[in-house]
């Protein structure tokens, strides 16, 4: 039995773009979906079963950051932006909402497809019941996690301020708690996500640094715990605020 297409949502409100897009992905096996408006694919989110959603930021109305959110807090729907700003803020704040990838405008369709595929393989290696749900603020553990603001923060107060790897990373962590994660599960995840760039096995090293700032003894972690021969396993019970 041939197994179904993966169901692609398009929402933006440039038919020209729409059209084409949807176009070029339908002749490379893909089903596709388009709205014009947010409004609108509300209204198609709550209809059908869609596996992505290729989301544009600027729109008449509510914008993409706003239904992102929205999508994130009531359904594990993998998203992608595509967007004509490409300053590093506003690339942050897209993947800080909830977003799995981040595409600036004028785009290649043909690398559109691929972080389509990307993001499809990453979210369907993991198991149902833990895919993303991101919130703006996370507890586990010890700390509260301040998405805006690349930060955790203790019950003592005490601050932390994570980069944009360690907070990608930190990120991945709280989606899939008590999940053992590879390493290359975690590499695509933080590339995926538009991190600071980081190069293979590389990912213990970022490890270490998330440790020394997150654990009481980093040397005998009892967050980030090592699962030997397979990869990492992140051992907290996480609550989203």
């Amino acid at each position: 039995m041939t197994e179904a297409a993966p169901h692609v949502l398009i929402v933006d409100d440039h038919r020209d773009i729409r059209d084409a897009l949807s176009r070029y992905l339908q002749d490379n096996g893909l089903k596709v979906t388009m709205a014009e408006s947010a409004a609108s694919a509300r209204r198609v989110l709550s209809q059908r079963e869609i596996d992505l959603v290729v989301l544009d930021i600027m729109m008449p109305g509510e914008d993409g950051l706003s239904l992102c959110r929205s999508v994130r807090e009531h359904r594990g729907t993998p998203v992608i932006f595509l967007s004509a700003r490409t300053e590093e803020l506003d690339r942050i704040v897209g993947l800080e909402v909830g977003a799995d990838d981040y595409v600036t405008k004028p785009f290649s369709p043909r690398e559109l497809l691929a972080r389509i595929h990307a993001v499809l393989r990453r979210t369907n290696e993991l198991p149902p019941g833990q895919r993303p749900k991101t919130g703006s603020r996370v507890r586990f553990g010890a700390w509260m996690l301040h998405g805006p603001e690349r930060q955790v923060v203790g019950r003592d107060g005490v601050v932390v301020s994570l980069s944009s790897t360690e907070y990608a990373l930190l990120a991945t962590f709280l989606e899939h708690p008590n999940v053992v994660l590879t390493r290359d599960q975690l590499l695509d995840r933080i590339k995926g996500r538009g991190a600071d760039e980081v190069f293979d096995r590389s990912i213990d090293t970022q490890i270490s640094r998330l440790r020394r700032k997150l654990e009481e003894d980093p040397r005998n972690p009892k967050l980030i715990k090592t699962a030997w021969g397979a990869g990492y396993l992140f051992a907290s019970a996480v609550e989203h605020a």
